[in-house]
């Protein structure tokens, strides 16, 4: 083929070096092959002469330890090749990750409990499918516990959510999304209720602490924790909090000395705190990137990305509903009999009565039978979303993954709107 029909553009890359582009043309269809040599995508291996497509949104960073031959179709918004990449510090982290397994299991005791953390946009999410890619090449399960409410990544944004990985993610899909365990939150960010977003860490740490017993190859391998990118003031306190409640012994600072050093100091002295960079690759969002980021997560995971999904629409009278808001607001000591202190209303099950401001907000199904169960420590079976409230004929119309009836009539209202513009 010579060089004026070639439809591709080839890229040698040599060793420890990785390929890097974008694309944010909305219409734009790339697509990758590994000609020769080896190389992986956030620690999943790329298979040879196998096309990979990608599309609007996709930020690729595909690195090689030995050295390859990769082939690029299509309009990307900036391809380049870099030699300056931090990912053999990240396998030296994974290394040590192992070497802790490998002890772990030959004392049948658990596996490392490792919490990646740092500001926003510096890479944890990916550090994370690394580090889990990396341990499920080497026949592991880890677990993956997910507290970064703002993105949602086992679910959609406002919880947070455990998962067993069994497989390496997939180089256009990501990770397997099969089963999580997921808890309502219901707002973007852990400020919008730190007392409740703590208790909901409790729980689930708790819970994925226990599962870890189910099985001997999860117990050994360990969970991979992902948190948000709030690190100051209350944010460094949820941080301490997480950590204490998922029992860590290793936690990945990525690119924020400050952090490091404060965590250095305040961890206890088993903990081992390891500064790293963050690859130069990683982008920072906007916040109009992150609030469509958002609603991409929520409209995904009503209609699906790749494969569409239908949901189903239908109304459910007021009277079958049980709904309920988690905190209430707080009563000024000004009305409180003195000497008396106001009680704290964070963690509070408030009933709410329907009217038209539901529309368009995202409501969790619970599977708490009633109000006297602990819902805010049960996690949920999905989420529904109000696209009509006809206060005359008292019932509200909510957009479904599944047909009715609902699982459970225990409803939790959520801070998060989405605007259903398939409707």
């Amino acid at each position: 083929m010579t060089e004026e029909t070639k439809d591709y553009i080839e890229y040698t890359l040599e060793t420890d070096s990785e390929l890097r582009f974008e694309i944010e043309d909305k219409d734009a269809k790339v697509q990758v092959m590994l000609f020769s040599g080896f190389a992986e995508m956030f620690g999943t291996e790329l298979v040879k002469k196998k096309k990979y497509n990608f599309g609007c949104g996709a930020k690729v960073a595909i690195f090689t330890y030995q050295g390859c031959v990769l082939h690029l179709w299509g309009k990307t918004d900036v391809s380049y090749i870099s030699k300056e990449t931090p990912m053999v510090q990240y396998l030296n982290c994974h290394a040590a990750l192992e070497q802790l397994r490998t002890q772990a299991e030959e004392k049948d005791e658990r596996g490392p409990i490792a919490m990646v953390v740092g500001p926003t946009d510096v890479g944890k999410s990916t550090l994370c499918r690394i580090l889990l890619n990396y341990a499920v090449r080497l026949g592991r399960r880890p677990l993956y516990a997910d507290t970064d409410v703002g993105q949602g990544a086992l679910s959609i944004p406002g919880t947070i959510g455990t998962i067993l990985v069994e497989r390496p993610a997939s180089i256009e899909d990501g990770l397997s999304m099969t089963a999580p365990l997921v808890y309502h939150f219901g707002y973007k960010t852990p400020s919008g209720n730190n007392t409740l977003y703590k208790a909901v860490v409790s729980k689930m740490a708790e819970v994925t602490l226990e599962s870890m017993n189910v099985n001997k190859k999860t117990k050994h391998s360990g969970i991979i924790i992902n948190t948000c990118g709030w690190v100051k003031g209350d944010g460094y306190a949820i941080l301490a909090h997480t950590a204490q409640a998922f029992e860590v012994n290793a936690v990945f600072v990525l690119d924020q000395e400050r952090l490091y050093n404060e965590l250095l100091r305040d961890m206890p002295s088993f903990v081992r705190v390891v500064l790293l960079s963050k690859s130069g690759g990683v982008v920072e969002r906007s916040k109009e990137q992150r609030a469509e980021a958002r609603d991409q997560r929520i409209k995904e995971y009503f209609y699906g990305s790749k494969t569409p999904f239908y949901p189903f629409s239908f109304e459910v009278k007021f009277q079958d509903l049980k709904l309920y808001k988690i905190g209430a607001p707080p009563l000024p000591d000004s009305c409180m009999p003195i000497g008396m202190k106001a009680e704290d209303n964070k963690t509070k099950l408030v009933a709410v009565t329907p009217s038209s401001s539901l529309l368009h907000h995202i409501l969790a199904v619970s599977f708490a039978e009633s109000n006297e169960d602990d819902v805010i420590g049960t996690n949920v079976a999905g989420f529904v979303c109000v696209t009509d409230v006809d206060m005359e004929r008292q019932a509200i119309t909510i957009l479904s993954p599944q047909p009715r009836p609902l699982p459970n009539t225990l409803l939790l209202l959520s801070d998060l709107q989405f605007m259903d513009s398939h409707a």
